[in-house]
C-alpha cells in the first residue's frame, strides 16, 4: 500500500494539517495564542528534511475558532507567522498556509473535506499536481479531503480506528524515518 513512496520526487507536494500534525492539538478548545502553540516532537527536524524532498509544503487547516469569536484572524496570523519563522530557523520551509474560519454548519463553507483550500493553493502554485500530492492529517475529514482530490493519504494516529488511509504514522518524525527507507 505504501509503494507510492518510492515514486516521490521533487515534483511532489506535501499538504499538512496543522493541529495534531505540526503542533499539539487542544481537544475541546483552540490554539488561540503563540503561548498555546507547541510543536510536536520531531516536527521541526522532519520539516527540514521534507523541505529538501518536496517541491511545495502547504498547510491546510480548519480554524473555526475564528468563526466562533474565540480568536481573531490577526491572532491566527500571529500564530502562523510564529510557526513559519520557527520552521525556517530550523532549516525547514512552509510555502503557504491556508485556513478556513467557517463554522461547521455554515452552508458552502471552505472547511476540509471541501477542496477550496487546495484549489487556492493550486491557484497560487499552478504546478501542484494532486495525483503527486500527499495529505498528512489526523482526522477523518483530512483523509476525505485527500480522497476528494485524488491525493495519497497519511493518517497520524496513535490508536487503531476505522479511518481509511494509505499509511498510518504516529507523527511526522515516523514519516521522515519511513521516507528515508524509500528515497
Amino acid at each position: 500500500m505504501i509503494d507510492f513512496l518510492k515514486n516521490i520526487d521533487s515534483g511532489w507536494t506535501l499538504f499538512l494539517d496543522r493541529d495534531g500534525v505540526i503542533n499539539k492539538r487542544i481537544y475541546d478548545g483552540y490554539v488561540s495564542s503563540i503561548k498555546e502553540f507547541h510543536f510536536l516532537p520531531g516536527v521541526l527536524e522532519s520539516l527540514s528534511f521534507f523541505a529538501v524532498i518536496f517541491d511545495k509544503i502547504i498547510v491546510v487547516t480548519n480554524q473555526q475558532g475564528i468563526g466562533k469569536g474565540i480568536m481573531s484572524e490577526n491572532q491566527l496570523l500571529d500564530i502562523n507567522s510564529y510557526m513559519e519563522n520557527m520552521v525556517k530557523q530550523n532549516h525547514g520551509r512552509i510555502d503557504a498556509v491556508y485556513w478556513c474560519p467557517d463554522l461547521v454548519f455554515k452552508p458552502d463553507n471552505c472547511r476540509k473535506p471541501d477542496v477550496k483550500m487546495a484549489e487556492m493553493a493550486k491557484g497560487d502554485f499552478p504546478k501542484i499536481d494532486f495525483s503527486k500530492s500527499i495529505m498528512v492529517g489526523d482526522s477523518k475529514t483530512d483523509m476525505e479531503f485527500a480522497d476528494n482530490l485524488g491525493m495519497f493519504k497519511i493518517f497520524v494516529s496513535k490508536e487503531n480506528d476505522n479511518v481509511a488511509a494509505d499509511l498510518r504514522v504516529s507523527g511526522l518524525l515516523e514519516l521522515k524515518k519511513i521516507l528515508l527507507k524509500y528515497l
